[in-house]
């Protein structure tokens, strides 16, 4: 998705000069045709993301619409006190563009995993979370939002495959239906979700595969009308299974009185001295599509004793 943000978002600066880009020295042999195009425009802060988000809150006070570039977990974790206290509290429109999301730096160690941030910020009030599932959506998500008055968060995918459907804020994306489970999806997990849909298929289990890639506003009607209509549903995100889309779902169960039995596909702890390729993560914490099946038949079986 790095390729459609910088496209979409050079794009948006030849009609809007508003919009500038900050990147935390990161970005590069990508960011290029930005600067290049806009260099009065560009700004590289050096590794000083709490800076880089106090100066971006300045910016969007004088009028501007600043983006502001680093690697998922830094661009969240380390200046979570600035985002708060400076674009949430006074509403002010800057966007935090974070890469790669999950563990998707698999090979870099869990200081790279940014397996908490959709979490820590959809508790920010007023600060929307955007999760695009592919290139097109992520493209449609920062056409849709760019002029929003208020701070946005843009969690994006190193890789990811296309899905069917559209991107729209607020709104559930549901590429398959089945009436057996529903495999709710956070983001480019929905690839996953999809292929694990497929092979319980095979099974003869037809699933409903639902992607969320919003928060504040959260497709919470629309999650509501797909739970209410599956016995069974299974929440599958690169995320801790606590803040996440799991705690989204669980949230929407009990309060819409649902009788859905829900079990959640995720992490249950940070992966201590646990390292590898993204496939070799998946598979280890339970988001590979065989895996994901597992969850969603165990849970099926269980249910039936």
């Amino acid at each position: 998705m790095r390729a459609a943000f910088v496209e979409t978002l050079t794009a948006l600066a030849e009609r809007d000069p508003r919009v500038v880009l900050m990147t935390g020295d990161l970005g590069f042999n990508m960011l290029e045709p930005f600067a290049e195009r806009f260099p009065d425009r560009f700004f590289n802060v050096g590794v000083a993301e709490q800076n880089m988000v106090g100066v971006a809150t300045g910016l969007a006070e004088s009028g501007l619409i600043p983006y502001v570039y680093s690697i998922a977990t830094f661009a969240t974790m380390r200046p979570y006190e600035f985002i708060r206290n400076g674009p949430v509290l006074h509403q002010l429109p800057v966007r935090i563009v974070g890469m790669g999301g999950g563990f998707e730096y698999g090979n870099n160690g869990a200081t790279h995993y940014s397996l908490e941030d959709v979490g820590i910020l959809r508790m920010q009030r007023g600060l929307t979370v955007i999760v695009p599932a592919d290139d097109a959506h992520a493209r449609d998500a920062f056409e849709q939002t760019y002029a929003l008055p208020r701070p946005i968060y843009y969690r994006l995918s190193k890789g990811s495959q296309q899905i069917p459907g559209d991107f729209e804020l607020g709104r559930l994306t549901t590429p398959r239906s089945g009436g057996d489970i529903a495999l709710i999806a956070l983001g480019p997990t929905a690839s996953d979700a999809l292929a694990a849909a497929e092979q319980l298929s095979a099974q003869g289990v037809e699933a409903t595969v639902a992607v969320v890639e919003s928060f504040n506003p959260s497709p919470v009607a629309d999650l509501a009308e797909v739970l209410a209509g599956v016995p069974y549903a299974v929440s599958v995100e690169s995320h801790l299974v606590d803040g996440g889309l799991g705690t989204l779902v669980s949230e929407v169960i009990a309060e819409h009185g649902l009788p859905t039995r829900l079990r959640r596909c995720g992490l249950a702890d940070l992966p201590r001295g646990t390292t590898g390729s993204l496939a070799f993560l998946k598979e280890e914490f339970g988001l590979s599509p065989s895996a994901i099946a597992g969850t969603a038949t165990s849970l099926v079986a269980s249910a039936r004793r």
